[in-house]
């Protein structure tokens, strides 16, 4: 009954310690690069606010491919394909949001 596929084929489904213990180092250390840049005033302003949006994307990335196997998908991309339509929609509706309150100054 055991044949080749069994326990490698499980395996490829779901990830290894290792996968996850790096996961979660990235993890930390894109939350605390931000937060020393911040609280320890290395960078105001723009430059701040860079290294908060990269150190986010950074981690979005280290959340799908280390917890959400999404590197690993089989077949038909429908979780790939449904979260890029998310993406879309939530920066369509936060980059709306900035630009009404950017020109929406009372005069």
């Amino acid at each position: 009954m055991h044949g080749g596929h069994g326990h490698g084929a499980e395996e490829g489904r779901h990830g290894s310690l290792k996968e996850y213990a790096t996961g979660f180092a990235l993890s930390i250390v894109l939350t605390i690069i931000p937060l020393l840049a911040v609280l320890n005033r290395w960078m105001t302003g723009m430059g701040a606010l860079l290294v908060i949006l990269v150190a986010a994307v950074l981690q979005f990335a280290v959340q799908l491919l280390f917890f959400m196997h999404l590197r690993e998908e089989k077949g038909p991309r429908y979780n790939l394909m449904a979260l890029i339509l998310g993406i879309v929609v939530v920066v369509t509706v936060i980059a709306g949001s900035i630009w009404i309150m950017a020109n929406n100054k009372m005069y």
